[in-house]
């Protein structure tokens, strides 16, 4: 099966509702048995789900996630945004720039998009209705917030497109955590602009003490030593990332045991969605690595690059011609569907041309962020929709429109300036 056929089948069954690791296994079993045979295109699948399966790297997976789980079971969400809100409340739109740090950084130690767009929907929505904020604006700063979840540390996209790619997931990790602080303040920047475009009366809140704000930073101070503690001892040699994520999970289980919070109940609930969501993010990730055979055999990548190159474009064009098909895939797709759908196509391409593999991860994330609050997806936006019933979906998606363009605008600069993403695991 030639490949344009066999993509023109995966997007039909994609858009068919079938999920993305059955399309992807699929479209590669029926590609590869038309150029080397049935049997042997079995014997591969066979293969490729047992080394997955027993591979050591892919436990930092449900390491990462069971570390997310018990933060979320803590209930450290709400002393972060207590803490976030006690040095912003002042300003105008503080309380939607303290959603957007609190989502920052309970997305540090979550790692999940949705959870943390979930969680923090509960906190904040509340708060700012109380103080006069529109809808539009606090569902799309929460929405928006959300994504940050993916692309700061620890990240597990960032893991799948690793093992994916066969690179450093620690690095990756460090990476992130410039763009990842780039998108914070861009967020609050956003806030700013949708205040500038639509401006609303907001309730003014008087500063706190300086003695106020620094007591209030108390309850995030587990959480944020466990956050540097993780990364930390990746950037300083004194465990893998693998390692890393075993200490992280012990450590999230620790502080909710400290906090009261690890009670049978909800322990059982928090194993098994952790074990639930390791085994769907297992069997996307065989597709992926299946459907890379089907790519490779069927001659897609080499001619795509031969395409590309025969266009003699310099490699900043190449990556604005990705970067346009990346925002389209995030209009259709997920994250997670994206990354592993174009990294087995585009790796290869962009590896030929000198491109940092490192920098190339970080801004597929950067990219993949956007499929979360652009619509018709926009599973951020929808997440939001749950906890705010009355809500309709359009208008969040117009309250998360600043946010878009802050997003796309960290995208250009991370083209421009390289050394964003690379300057600290450079310097491990």
């Amino acid at each position: 099966m030639d490949w344009p056929f066999g993509m023109a089948i995966l997007f039909a069954i994609l858009f068919l509702g079938i999920p993305i690791g059955f399309s992807l296994l699929l479209v590669g079993l029926v590609g590869i048995s038309s150029i080397i045979g049935l049997q042997p295109a079995l014997s591969m699948l066979g293969q490729i789900f047992f080394d997955t399966a027993r591979s050591y790297s892919l436990s930092v997976v449900p390491l990462f996630l069971l570390m997310g789980n018990f933060i979320v079971q803590s209930g450290v969400a709400d002393e972060i945004y207590d803490a976030a809100n006690a040095w912003l409340r002042h300003r105008k739109g503080g309380l939607a720039m303290a959603t957007v740090v609190a989502c920052g950084g309970f997305g540090s130690v979550c790692g999940s998009s949705l959870a943390t767009a979930a969680t923090m929907g509960k906190i904040a929505l509340p708060a700012m209705r109380r103080h006069g904020y529109s809808d539009s604006l606090a569902t799309g700063s929460i929405a928006a917030g959300g994504t940050l979840g993916i692309i700061i540390p620890p990240s597990v996209i960032l893991v799948i497109y690793g093992i994916l790619t066969q690179q450093d997931i620690g690095k990756l990790f460090l990476a992130g955590i410039i763009p990842g602080l780039l998108g914070v303040i861009g967020y609050m920047i956003a806030v700013r602009i949708s205040l500038w475009m639509r401006p609303e009366r907001l309730t003014e809140m008087p500063p706190l003490s300086l003695r106020e704000r620094v007591l209030a930073l108390r309850g995030v101070f587990p959480a944020l030593m466990l956050f540097l503690f993780v990364l930390g001892g990746i950037y300083l040699g004194v465990f893998t990332a693998t390692e890393a994520a075993g200490m992280g999970a012990g450590g999230a289980i620790l502080l909710t045991a400290l906090r009261g919070k690890l009670t049978a109940r909800a322990t059982l609930t928090t194993l098994f969605d952790s074990g639930k969501t390791t085994a769907a993010m297992f069997f996307i990730l065989m597709g992926a690595l299946y459907f890379m055979n089907y790519v490779n055999l069927s001659g897609l990548s080499s001619d795509i690059k031969n395409g590309i190159l025969s266009l003699d474009m310099p490699p900043l064009g190449v990556l604005l011609m990705i970067s346009v098909l990346l925002l389209v895939l995030g209009a259709l797709l997920e994250s997670l569907s994206m990354v592993t759908l174009v990294v087995p196509v585009l790796f290869p391409i962009v590896t030929s041309l000198g491109i940092d593999p490192i920098w190339f991860g970080i801004f597929i994330v950067v990219a993949a962020e956007l499929s979360y609050i652009t619509p018709p997806m926009g599973m951020n936006v929808f997440v939001l929709r749950v906890v705010a019933r009355e809500v309709p979906v359009g208008q969040i998606f117009r309250g998360v429109t600043p946010f878009v363009l802050m997003d796309i605008v960290r995208l250009l600069l991370l083209l421009l300036f390289p050394a964003l993403a690379l300057v600290i695991p450079n310097s491990m």
